[in-house]
């Protein structure tokens, strides 16, 4: 009798240890799938059950049964706080960076390194011992990760697997040459300044997207884009030629028609008349003055050009040796437009030129005032005197470039 109680007493504590750990277990496996020490040790719980039933039923002292029972909880005990401190512990040091940048192309070992140098976690042996686990250093992923606080390393490498980055608010405006837009890129995403311009002057890679090395600023449209921080130069003007595309819709497309331009044309005029006022107020009068003299095949005479063909932009006074310039930008020399845009125009500038003003305009000059506005003349000789006003008030100021 008092061998079949003990018996019942083993049998019942068998089921509280195996439903317990199963329970435990089946958490834990909803975390870490690869972790085969758990399985083994529900393994080696039942062996262990077992045999203990089976020397119970020799006769076993019941202060040995004690013992084994303790051992066997402060086992129990010992692993949950073992696994609790290496998949369920915060490991992200207080001085962490707000973001772990993984380059295309990174090793495991090169993740490891990042982590070290940017202190990101507190421990990295219990990292990499979970990160074994998960078998990480077969899957790791280019990106942009975004380290929270409190995060533990079960949280962490999950996020790492996954691929799941936050991506870039990539802005651009104020851009004036295919260097300045590669350097602002390269600035805030991870393809390098090389890579971006060697794409901008391969004519064979521009060929797709309609445009050549002199039109290739044409198809940015300056805006805020959410972009992965690991796209390639390639990716990158594949998306800017797609928001360009959407940008083109038809209404615009039948106003670029109608002033007999072609997109590429529009921008490239929105380009100059930008340069000449920022100032949203005049860039639809200062569009229609360039469209009329296009429609008469007068030279442009747009002294903005003149300062990208000598590639000084700070320069405020255009001198006549200025005008003498040998470049296809010198639209006192060449007729119409320029062969590429000479700054990426701001959305509402392009749509200025589109819905130009209608006047008899053909002759702007800078106001005296230095306002950065412009009187308008419809001839030669009004606009003479409207220069003469300005070079008077240039040398008051003393202003010799």
């Amino acid at each position: 009798m008092r061998y079949s109680v003990e018996i019942s007493v083993i049998c019942v504590l068998k089921i509280i240890f195996r439903r317990q750990f199963s329970i435990f277990n089946f958490q834990f496996n909803n975390h870490v799938h690869q972790v085969n020490q758990i399985n083994q040790s529900s393994r080696q719980f039942s062996i262990i059950f077992c045999t203990f039933a089976e020397i119970k039923l020799t006769g076993m002292n019941k202060k040995i049964i004690a013992v084994i029972i303790v051992f066997l909880v402060l086992t129990g005990i010992v692993l949950l706080y073992f696994v609790r401190t290496i998949l369920f512990s915060n490991n992200i040091s207080v001085d962490a960076s707000p973001y772990l940048y993984i380059k295309t192309g990174d090793t495991y070992a090169d993740v490891l390194q990042t982590l070290k140098e940017q202190h990101i976690v507190k421990n990295m042996r219990t990292f990499q011992w979970v990160a074994n686990r998960k078998n990480y250093p077969a899957k790791v992923r280019a990106g942009r990760y975004r380290i929270t606080q409190g995060m533990n390393n079960n949280e962490l490498l999950n996020l790492l697997r996954s691929g799941q980055q936050d991506a870039v608010d990539f802005t651009f405006n104020n851009i004036r040459t295919k260097e300045q837009l590669a350097q602002r890129v390269a600035k805030q995403l991870e393809t390098n300044y090389d890579s971006l311009l060697s794409f901008l002057n391969d004519e064979n890679k521009l060929k797709k997207y309609n445009i050549t090395t002199e039109t290739a600023l044409t198809i940015f449209i300056p805006n805020t884009y959410q972009l992965w921080w690991n796209t390639s130069a390639e990716d990158f003007v594949e998306r800017m030629y797609r928001e360009y595309q959407k940008f083109w819709n038809d209404d615009r497309l039948q106003k670029a028609f109608a002033a007999n331009l072609s997109p590429t044309e529009v921008i490239i005029l929105a380009s100059i008349v930008e340069e000449e006022n920022h100032r949203t107020v005049e860039q639809p009068r200062i569009a229609g003055l360039y469209i009329n003299r296009l429609k008469r095949n007068m030279p442009l005479q747009a002294d903005p050009t003149i300062k990208f063909a000598l590639q000084d932009f700070g320069r405020k006074r255009i001198l006549f040796a200025d005008l003498l310039v040998d470049s296809p930008y010198n639209t006192y020399k060449h007729k119409g437009l320029p062969p590429g845009a000479i700054r990426i125009p701001s959305p509402s500038c392009v749509d200025a030129v589109l819905n130009y003003e209608k006047h008899p305009y053909l002759y702007m000059c800078a106001k005296e005032d230095f306002s950065g506005f412009h009187n308008f003349a419809r001839t030669s000789s009004e606009h003479a005197a409207n220069a003469r006003k300005y070079h008077r008030a240039l040398k008051k100021i003393k202003i010799k470039k």
